[in-house]
């Protein structure tokens, strides 16, 4: 198959090093650079899995670690590793990938049968469905426990090695993303010992598909002098495919290293993972935030993604994710994915947007592209099967519901952003405290328990200059935190971004035909938590967010609910007629992704 959505002349990847892989059986090629989600889209892949409860087709949303689709299994006997996010796996030359929780196949997975009693499947049905006759519990849970999990497991010793390593700095630097690049200059200009690591392969974050410049150059221009100049430096250590999984009391903080993940023949010498075990005098958290979906009909169709990631398979990788799209969000950031996929030459059938008065300086920009704005609407329903073919918008009222006449745009991506949650688990995993800010609609690090400074958008910074700027101070005040008297901090980088126009929370896209007919919108797209099961579970007395959790399976999953979970609060919250901060959130522990036994 050839790479038909592959976009000329765009991204970072390295187009004379091409790469020839296998997905469920079919050969495909890709390029250096590439992750295997990237290339299954430059493939036109976008049916690339199933769920775990109604084995629904699913495809790729994310384009990270939030990724909660896209599982695959590489390699076979005892090198095999289930459950890895193909939005995290670099291609190699002879990789064999293949889908998981499916069987004979992705595109005709007999499974799906549940789909058709999905209506006497709802939360919670096992508790009520297996307890009698008792006599049968034992043959119940023989049957539950072959149509659990997610992926197999290798079948003999892991030939592999792994070691471990002490680390002690000045300055922990946990994200290298604009803030994060940022607060290492200004650290290590001090003279402070820094380590920066990232758990992508490639460092810059969102600077590396933003369309604002820093100090009048490409962003992605900024992030690679930037980490030449850190390089330099010999207190400075720059990790990649580096995640800091767990922090812990006393400024520990636990690190996984992959370093022969993405090699196609690695070094024997070479341990395959490596375990750092850091201290630090003082840790800044540029961890970044997550972008949440919207919750509506059939959300969970394959070519439904998450604007953030449209622009970064557009930008970073040179892939358009498809050929007509439907845009829809509730502030302003996706409109910059418009421009995005309008310059990649992608149509956009709509931009639909919540809010009634729409977006700040960029919506003039939009709309002289020709794009239709549709402000007040909502997207109330996906169409298609194994893939989206077509979005419902309808008008929202002012009291909250939808009605007026329907308007049907075909499309084959929707790209949706409703919000962003920072990334505070680290914070969180040693005992850190949340606490709810109306005006992000997002749970913000609070009462902190270790020595450190949050940075960027994990502060609910929310432009690239605030980014910036936000990163620098942070840096130079963990410098000075961890005791380090050095020069002054030098040039501080800058960048010109618009003014944003506020976001307006919508937790739930209400349906024409009500919850309990309407198609199923999802909440957790892996364990198949709709919103009804979260009204359900409100209804049957689980008033707790943390029972809630664990009758409905909301946040169980490979992604640990970073998608879901701030989506589903929301939710319950609406359902009890209570203020979010009354419901609270789900406790974060670690790991923040999974980690291999290896490793460990």
């Amino acid at each position: 198959m050839s790479q038909s959505y592959r976009l000329p002349a765009r991204g970072s990847i390295d187009r004379s090093e091409p790469i020839n892989f296998r997905f469920n059986g079919r050969t495909l090629s890709g390029y250096a650079g590439d992750t295997l989600a990237s290339a299954l889209l430059a493939n036109g892949i976008h049916l690339v899995g199933r769920s775990f409860k109604y084995h629904r087709p699913r495809g790729i949303v994310g384009s990270g670690a939030e990724e909660p689709n896209a599982l695959v299994q590489i390699g076979y006997g005892a090198l095999t590793i289930p459950n890895l996010r193909a939005t995290q796996v670099e291609i190699v030359e002879g990789m064999d990938a293949r889908s998981v929780n499916v069987w004979p196949s992705v595109e005709f997975d007999l499974g799906a049968i549940n789909s058709w009693f999905a209506r006497i499947l709802p939360a919670g049905f096992y508790y009520k469905t297996f307890m009698r006759p008792a006599f049968m519990w034992h043959w119940y849970e023989k049957q539950i426990r072959k149509a659990a999990g997610f992926g197999v497991a290798p079948d003999g010793p892991d030939p592999d090695t792994y070691d471990h390593m002490n680390a002690h700095t000045d300055v922990l630097v946990v994200g290298a993303g604009p803030s994060g690049i940022a607060a290492a200059l200004a650290a290590a200009r001090k003279g402070a010992r820094v380590i920066l690591a990232d758990e992508r392969h490639e460092l810059g974050g969102s600077a590396l598909f933003t369309r604002d410049a820093i100090d009048g150059q490409p962003a992605a221009e900024w992030v690679r002098a930037s980490l030449e100049e850190l390089q330099a430096m010999p207190k400075v250590r720059i990790f990649s495919r580096t995640t800091a999984f767990g922090a812990y009391r006393e400024n520990f903080v636990a690190l996984v290293e992959r370093r022969t993940d993405h090699l196609a023949s690695p070094p024997k010498h070479v341990s395959r993972q490596r375990m750092w075990r850091v201290r630090a005098k003082h840790i800044v958290i540029a961890t970044g935030s997550l972008e949440r979906p919207l919750v509506f009909g059939n959300n969970d169709r394959p070519g439904v993604m998450l604007s953030g990631a449209v622009s970064t398979y557009v930008n970073q990788f040179g892939v358009a994710p498809g050929r007509r799209a439907v845009v829809f969000t509730n502030n302003d950031h996706a409109y910059h994915t418009a421009l995005d996929l309008s310059d990649a030459g992608v149509e956009i059938a709509a931009l639909v947007d919540v809010r009634t008065n729409g977006a700040g300086a960029v919506a003039s920009d939009v709309e002289a592209r020709g794009i239709t704005v549709l402000r007040g609407h909502v997207v109330c329903q996906a169409d298609g099967k194994k893939r989206v073919s077509a979005a419902e918008i309808r008008p929202l009222q002012d009291d909250g519901s939808v009605g007026g006449p329907s308007r049907v745009e075909s499309c084959d991506l929707l790209a949706v952003s409703g919000g962003f949650s920072p990334v505070v688990h680290l914070h969180a995993h040693p005992g850190g405290r949340t606490a709810y800010d109306p005006e992000r609609a997002a749970f913000m690090a609070a009462d902190a328990v270790l020595d450190q400074t949050i940075a960027g958008s994990a502060a609910g910074d929310e432009t690239l200059a605030a980014c910036l700027e936000s990163g620098f101070s942070a840096g130079d005040a963990a410098a000075k935190a961890a005791g380090v008297k050095g020069r002054k901090l030098g040039h501080r980088a800058s960048a010109e971004s618009a003014p944003l126009n506020e976001a307006e929370t919508i937790w739930q896209v209400p349906s024409p035909l009500g919850i309990a007919r309407g198609p199923k919108a999802f909440v957790d797209y892996q364990n198949d938590t709709s919103a009804a099961d979260l009204h359900l579970a409100v209804r049957e007395g689980y008033h707790s967010i943390e029972h809630v959790k664990r009758y409905t399976a909301l946040g169980f999953g490979t992604d640990q609910g970073k998608l879901g979970n701030i989506n589903g609060m929301g939710i319950v919250s609406g359902a009890l007629g209570l203020a979010p901060d009354a419901v609270g959130t789900t406790t974060f522990r670690p790991p923040y992704s999974p980690v291999t036994f290896g490793a460990v």
